[in-house]
């Protein structure tokens, strides 16, 4: 999962900003009391009969003496809101919320904002019989940039299919992910640290109290995300806090076998609490302050510019030390262990089944994770790489995966990290039936290269487009989308928006999308459908889990 890929599928938000989307008539709509105050939405830019409400507060600003604490209450308003412009971004480096934006284009501390498209209906009676499942969408970014207004995950797509469609704000950077033991004790937790993921969960509490007027049904709300989103939608299932306001998990780009290198790396990582309240101390040192009240009078951009884009260390000293290239090193800023959001590691909550039993549908993209379409190696790189890496292993890995000729090391190089990513997503959903959950998990593996950008594969981030329904918004004058893609993106659509509103992908005559067992397959979206293998021998599954089995537990 490069950020360099992430930018380049997520920068089409950038792009499109300068489209020209279908301007709809903006007649009367109903006027929504929430608990806060009444709000007006209008038409959605991109579909006949939606309405969008952008721009809804959901909690107090984040600056001044609120920074780095859990997010508050916004003050009512009597007024009614018109909710026809975005939010600010949360406080990240402008080149970010350049990249990530479609929208706003104002980075603040004030940024707690909501967005909900609804299908539109004449009166708030029509509104509040519709009892619509609800899909609560959390951006990527590497925990360090990201929106809610990105055009890629417009809601208007899977509101025509009868979905109530949420995204959100949430602090990332510093201003999300920032501990310290000084803010440890004035909790009343004894945790810091987590503040993008409380956010996230303060606006899930305001669906559960709001999204019944929007025709939304509380009682059927899955949360979904990609990339540090998908890690934040598995957060929030694993969370305490959370696992009871949620009915299902859909993570893109998502789940790994506790014992997967990459579950320790990139996004979907996790501090422990010492490690993170210790990198605090020193933060706080190198900003020339001396303790948190200090701190929190520092100028927002002070803080974005000395700490916004930081990677950790984990691999250092490591078999992947030479290969983080591939083991992405994680965002400095993420979550921690802190006790209190969340209180086990990955593996310890699988085994112990500390975590909201509902159903998950989770997978991985052919060109990411250390796959791409040019890896570039020579067959010296290829064997001097992988020697390090498997140590003990490398003669049997160098048997299973040989490298010839040059041609031969870069086919086997994708080859492991295809393999990594379908058995390690499957080893997950055994894990978790094992450990005692019910609900099902669907898993997936993402193969198609979209039309919009030939030369990058199966991306990080490719399958948005299609999932979200949102191909017809992307018709601007350097891409033409074909008829292939089209029909992609309605089986697409399709699957998630059945999961939505069941917590099974099945139905309308789509391919059989089996849940996931001890059966080795995990079922291949794109340029096939179906229940596809995990490699394409059983030795190698064999060898990648006994391998694992020999590494660190995340």
């Amino acid at each position: 999962m490069h950020f360099s890929s992430l930018l380049a599928g997520l920068a089409l938000g950038s792009v499109l900003a300068a489209a020209e989307p279908i301007r709809r008539s903006t007649s009367k709509y109903p006027v929504i009391k929430t608990n806060k105050g009444p709000v007006q939405g209008v038409a959605s830019e991109f579909r006949d009969e939606i309405t969008v409400y952008k721009g809804i507060p959901f909690a107090a600003t984040t600056g001044g003496e609120n920074r780095w604490k859990a997010p508050k209450p916004r003050k009512a308003w009597s007024s009614v809101l018109k909710a026809d412009s975005w939010g600010p971004q949360c406080a990240q480096t402008t080149s970010s919320a350049g990249i990530f934006s479609s929208g706003s284009n104002i980075t603040s501390e004030d940024c707690l904002f909501l967005n909900v498209w609804t299908p539109t209906y004449n009166d708030t009676s029509d509104l509040t019989s519709k009892n619509l499942p609800v899909y609560f969408w959390i951006y990527g970014g590497r925990f360090e940039a990201g929106s809610g207004d990105v055009v890629t995950y417009d809601g208007s797509g899977l509101a025509s299919k009868d979905i109530v469609v949420v995204t959100m704000n949430y602090r990332v950077g510093p201003f999300g992910f920032f501990a310290h033991p000084e803010l440890s004790a004035e909790s009343g937790h004894n945790s810091s640290g987590n503040y993008g993921l409380l956010d996230q969960q303060f606006a899930l509490r305001w669906v559960q109290e709001n999204i019944a007027k929007f025709g939304g049904n509380p009682n059927q709300v899955t949360v979904g995300g990609q990339s540090a989103g998908s890690s934040s939608s598995l957060d929030m299932m694993f969370s305490p806090l959370s696992k009871n306001l949620i009915n299902g998990v859909i993570s893109e780009s998502g789940a790994r076998g506790p014992h997967d290198p990459i579950t320790g790396s990139d996004a979907t990582s996790y501090r422990t609490k010492a490690a993170a309240e210790s990198q605090g101390v020193t933060f706080v040192k190198e900003m020339n302050t001396s303790s948190i009240a200090e701190m929190r009078k520092l100028p927002m951009d002070d803080l974005i510019s000395y700490a916004g884009s930081l990677s950790d260390t984990i691999f250092e000293g490591t078999q992947f030390e030479n290969l983080t290239s591939s083991f992405m090193e994680p965002p400095l800023w993420r979550p921690n262990i802190d006790g209190y959001v969340l209180t086990h590691s990955y593996g310890q909550a699988l085994d112990l089944d500390a975590h909201a039993d509902v159903p998950i549908l989770t997978g991985n993209n052919a060109d990411e994770s250390g796959a791409s379409t040019d890896p570039g190696f020579t067959v010296a790189t290829y064997k001097k790489l992988y020697s390090e890496m498997f140590g003990d292993f490398a003669d049997e890995f160098f048997a299973l995966y040989p490298a010839n000729n040059e041609t031969e090391a870069n086919e086997n190089s994708n080859e492991l990290f295809r393999d990594l990513s379908r058995v390690g997503t499957w080893r997950w959903g055994v894990d978790w039936t094992a450990g005692g959950a019910k609900s099902n998990v669907y898993t997936y593996y993402w193969t198609h290269t979209p039309a919009e950008d030939a030369t990058s594969g199966a991306y990080h981030g490719s399958e948005l487009w299609y999932v979200f329904n949102n191909i017809p918004y992307s018709d601007y004058s350097n891409v033409t989308w074909t008829s292939l893609d089209y029909r992609i993106e309605e089986k697409m659509a399709n699957y998630w928006a059945n999961f939505i509103k069941t917590g099974n992908p099945n139905g309308d005559g789509l391919v059989h999308w089996p849940a996931t067992t001890e059966d080795k397959n995990v079922m291949w979206l794109g340029n096939s459908w179906g229940a596809g293998v995990l490699s394409k021998s059983e030795a190698r599954i064999n060898f990648i889990k006994r391998w694992e089995a020999t590494l660190k537990q995340w």
